[in-house]
């Protein structure tokens, strides 16, 4: 159902200096579309029709991204030490199309790790670092399966899923999708939460995925497939079967360092008032995050840099930052 024109660039900047290049690839047929909404009986189904309307409104084609060439990938290395293996294996991806016309295929990845190892953040980088959009869905807290294929139209408050709405309302054909703590998805055996990713992690059925809701089929077959997870016993094995999975270790102490060294420097270039403090984090500050997980490294910085700017200092001392064990969950029970 897909067609490709010809080679465009993509006026956007990436971490490595080169401007992406494009296919436009039709995501859908706008055909098709158009033939079930002259079937809609009128006044009705309004937001099934608002849907139609829209898609005709877009036009199918969307941009199919790659980098111009192999990108500049130091920075991730240096920005993520515990996540060498996957950025090797990305590397590799990335190299078998970057002097060809070949499409840019990322076999979907799983990674699995500690909460606050980094993976969510990994996966945005991903993003940014291949100059395409990207779509999140958090199964923490789904309780049906709709949510990524879609609801019937039939059913009160129904609407598309998150990977329909992704390819129809963004600008890409091959965003990368982050299904975000996969392993915490619920709800009952007919309303699978994990059901549709079945035929959209592989690459021919995905060609032909039809959303629940809109009833017409997308080309999800460029989508970039990256999953969480802290445990993989709770997802099944045909999921694990079509992922790479990578198992994602807390940064030792030296590669702590190094992260809170640069998220510091980050911080303080992303803020005005970032100019008013000391280049570098001190020695003292470095060691205490050294044994901090990178998602609590920003919170304490962020503390921070609000104590010492209170007692009009330029200077993050120890003293500024958060003790480590403030606001964690005490057990509930009773003394022995």
């Amino acid at each position: 159902m897909s067609r490709c024109t010809d080679l465009v660039p993509v006026q956007r900047d990436d971490f490595s200096g080169r401007i992406p290049i494009a296919h436009m690839r039709s995501v859908y047929r706008l055909d098709e579309v158009e033939l079930k909404l002259g079937k809609l009986p009128p006044r009705e189904h309004e937001s099934l029709r608002a849907t139609y309307e829209r898609m005709i409104e877009k036009g199918a084609d969307r941009f199919q991204v790659k980098p111009s060439g192999l990108p500049a990938m130091d920075h991730l290395y240096d920005e993520l030490p515990n996540f060498h293996p996957v950025l090797n294996d990305l590397r590799r991806q990335l190299a078998l199309c970057s002097d060809s016309r070949d499409a840019l295929e990322i076999t979907p990845m799983l990674l699995l790790g500690p909460p606050g190892v980094g993976k969510t953040h990994f996966a945005r980088e991903v993003a940014q670092l291949l100059g395409t959009g990207l779509g999140f869905v958090s199964m923490s807290s789904l309780t049906a399966g709709w949510v990524l294929s879609g609801s019937s139209s039939q059913w009160k408050g129904a609407r598309p899923g998150k990977v329909f709405e992704t390819l129809v309302d963004g600008q890409y054909a091959n965003p990368v999708m982050v299904v975000d703590e996969i392993d915490k998805a619920g709800g009952e055996h007919a309303y699978d939460p994990l059901g549709s990713l079945y035929s959209l992690l592989e690459h021919d059925t995905a060609g032909t995925f039809t959303d629940e809701f809109a009833e017409v089929p997308v080309d999800a077959s460029q989508v970039i497939w990256v999953a969480t997870a802290n445990d993989a016993r709770s997802i099944p094995d045909p999921i694990l079967n079509r992922m790479n999975v990578f198992e994602i270790d807390m940064p030792d102490e030296a590669a702590a360092r190094q992260i809170a060294a640069k998220l510091y420097r980050s911080i303080r270039a992303d803020h005005d008032w970032g100019k008013r403090f000391d280049p570098e984090l001190g020695e003292a500050a470095l060691d205490a995050l050294s044994h901090s997980a990178p998602r609590e490294m920003r919170r304490a910085l962020m503390t921070g840099f609000g104590n010492a700017k209170l007692d009009g200092r330029c200077r993050i001392e120890l003293r500024d930052l958060p003790d480590p064990g403030a606001g964690k969950r005490q057990p509930i029970g009773f003394m022995q």
